[in-house]
């Protein structure tokens, strides 16, 4: 992990009525590096991202940027999602916008970017991950590994300083995954600083500078991929490899 640390969560604690999702997570993610959140369904991770772009507001705890607590009160959320882009799994685009309005939107609207420079950002990005010929294209119109690849586009427009990937492959047939999983190898070799919830072991093998498995809202174990992969320490991440391993997955 490199030294200086982007982004660090100390004993986080997130609830929904009486429901422990987070309890007491700490994560740290250096400046460059590339997270990946391992764990069974329901551990935490997608809720970790999401308070992470400060949509869910925690409930204990802090949430560092550049070392500042970005969950104070007086911080400016829009300030923060300006510096922070997140994929969701589901996509998320306007059904009755185009790929270019929809990637537009957001700098446009709430950032406040002329219209042609807006437009001449999203169309060098669309051309550099093979959307050139679909700015307009309606979503309905493109295959899934499209939609999330133009998902992607978006998130970037902001230029992030940190961008969070939640489960970005699980809503896409199996023969879309690698086309998503390029785009996302590509940043990772251009030094983006990411954080993703993935259940495609293999890809965060060969791609994460960390792996931290989470169970129960915490945190169990992280570390570079071939110590956490190749020799978990804790007896619930052995278990949770080993199924994964039955399957395939690894």
């Amino acid at each position: 992990m490199t030294e200086k640390r982007k982004l660090e969560l100390r004993q986080v604690r997130k609830m929904f009525g009486s429901k422990v999702v987070l309890d007491g997570l700490d994560l740290i993610v250096g400046d460059h590096d590339v997270v990946c959140l391992i764990g069974p369904s329901g551990c935490g991770k997608s809720t970790i991202l999401r308070c992470i772009d400060l949509l869910d507001p925690i409930d204990g705890g802090e949430i560092i940027l550049d070392g500042t607590d970005i969950t104070e009160p007086s911080v400016d959320a829009n300030s923060i999602r300006r510096r922070i882009g997140i994929v969701f799994q589901s996509f998320n685009l306007f059904p009755h916008m185009n790929v270019i309005d929809n990637v537009t939107l957001g700098p446009r609207r709430a950032h406040g970017v002329d219209r042609q420079e807006a437009e001449d950002r999203a169309g060098e990005l669309l051309h550099r991950f093979g959307l050139a010929d679909k700015a307009t294209e309606y979503p309905n119109r493109l295959s899934g590994g499209q939609n999330q690849r133009a998902a992607i586009v978006r998130a970037l427009m902001v230029e992030p300083e940190v961008l969070l990937l939640d489960e970005v492959t699980s809503a896409l047939d199996p023969e879309l995954v690698g086309e998503v999983l390029g785009v996302i190898r590509e940043l990772t070799d251009q030094g983006l600083t990411m954080v993703l919830a993935t259940h495609e072991m293999g890809f965060a093998r060969d791609v994460a500078s960390t792996v931290a498995f989470l169970d129960n809202g915490q945190v169990l174990e992280s570390g570079p991929p071939a110590e956490v992969f190749g020799n978990p320490q804790r007896d619930r991440t052995k278990r949770f490899l080993q199924r994964v391993s039955e399957a395939g997955r690894l």
